[in-house]
């Protein structure tokens, strides 16, 4: 296929942007995506996003963006897949340019979750579950990920605060990136006090759901402009895959299939082993997550994947460096923008463009957005040129 290139990253912070609409956001974003690709001019809008129609009582997002950024006549389409909802929409932008139907993709996920408060956000994600058999019994993704860590903890015997490295992991490379919701580490005896959300999930357990909106430009490289002067990155690995939406329905419910399936597809597109990886942006919604995303990839055997974060193979200067600028723990989870953060994270890291928070002589990234409780997964290999 032919090669997929990032020409243009853009973000807005995460945070509770109260004064700031839905369109405002998301454009800020894809305006500064567009600018930093050097003026390219889209043929393509893909928007990610999870809950607009619940939350902001709009759908249709790809007609309203493209005509409040001006670009009217352009294809505009909404890409939905719950939490990888930015994920699937940076895999439907690659496909659309490495097609060769496709000359210039935008790509832009959006959240805007203080469009509602209280139980009205909680009943809104509820809907990424099994409304049949899940939430009709009052079942939440929180109550979700806090069965799956309770069931974990039991099975391999993980000792108390044993989830704790996420989190200490996350809230320190939160400092150092201006665009996170959280920028202040926290120390092991923090974590330890936290209060219970839904036990074993503590308040650091889980990633803060924040508004936000970041976009990504793709295009060939030969259509670069010829005053493109940012170090080239590329996509050269993308797959999805898709498993049982209601976890009761799962043959493992303590093992992500689909992040194994979807990543190892990605890589072997891309010609690259794990010992290649230089960092992984993992989908860190849960700590919980984290760690069974570790062990479907490759990088832990099953019922160690707590141990990465506990024995700091995580942290910038260890072994699999992740959640380099915070994850979705400390930057914050914009719902539908999750995963095209990713992907503007990891170029920075790519670009050598990521300050104090550079990984050392980063190569290769794997970014994998989750959808649930991995009931969709996306990965993508992001490479320098």
């Amino acid at each position: 296929m032919t090669e997929v290139v990032i020409a243009g990253i853009g973000q807005t912070e995460v945070g509770e942007h109260w004064d700031i609409g839905l369109r405002d956001l998301a454009f800020a974003a894809l305006r500064d995506a567009v600018k930093d690709s050097g003026g390219l001019k889209p043929q393509s809008l893909f928007v990610g996003n999870m809950l607009a129609p619940n939350l902001s009582n709009q759908s249709h997002l790809g007609v309203l963006l493209a005509d409040y950024a001006g670009l009217l006549g352009i294809e505009a389409v909404t890409v939905e897949a719950a939490g990888a909802s930015g994920g699937a929409a940076l895999r439907q932008g690659y496909l659309a340019v490495a097609s060769g139907m496709v000359d210039v993709a935008l790509v832009v996920g959006v959240e805007k979750f203080t469009d509602k408060v209280g139980a009205g956000v909680e009943e809104a994600l509820s809907t990424g579950t099994d409304s049949d058999f899940e939430a009709v019994q009052g079942m939440t993704q929180t109550a979700q990920a806090a069965l799956l860590m309770k069931r974990y903890i039991h099975e391999y015997q993980v000792p108390a605060n044993g989830f704790a490295g996420f989190a200490l992991t996350a809230h320190a490379n939160g400092v150092a990136n201006k665009c996170a919701m959280f920028r202040k580490a926290i120390k092991p005896e923090t974590y330890a006090k936290a209060e219970m959300v839904s036990e074993p999930l503590n308040m650091f357990d889980m990633a803060p759901n924040a508004d936000g909106a970041a976009a990504v430009v793709l295009t060939r490289r030969e259509l670069l402009p010829d005053h493109f002067s940012h170090p080239l990155v590329k996509i050269s690995g993308s797959a999805s895959a898709s498993d049982t939406l209601a976890l009761h329905d799962r043959k493992d419910m303590l093992y992500f299939d689909t992040a194994q399936i979807s990543a190892g597809r990605a890589m072997k597109q891309a010609g690259v082993i794990l010992d290649d990886i230089s960092f992984f942006e993992y989908h860190d919604m849960f700590s919980i997550y984290a760690a069974l995303q570790l062990e479907a990839v490759g990088f832990a055997v099953r019922g160690k994947g707590w141990k990465l974060a506990e024995d700091g193979a995580i942290r910038l200067d260890g072994r699999i460096p992740c959640a380099t600028m915070g994850g979705m723990k400390a930057r914050g989870f914009a719902g539908g923008a999750a995963g095209v953060y990713q992907a503007v994270e990891a170029v920075a890291q790519l670009r050598v463009q990521a300050g104090a928070n550079q990984i050392s002589n980063a190569k290769t990234a794997l970014i994998q957005s989750l959808g649930g409780p991995a009931s969709t997964a996306v990965s993508h290999i992001l490479q320098t040129l």
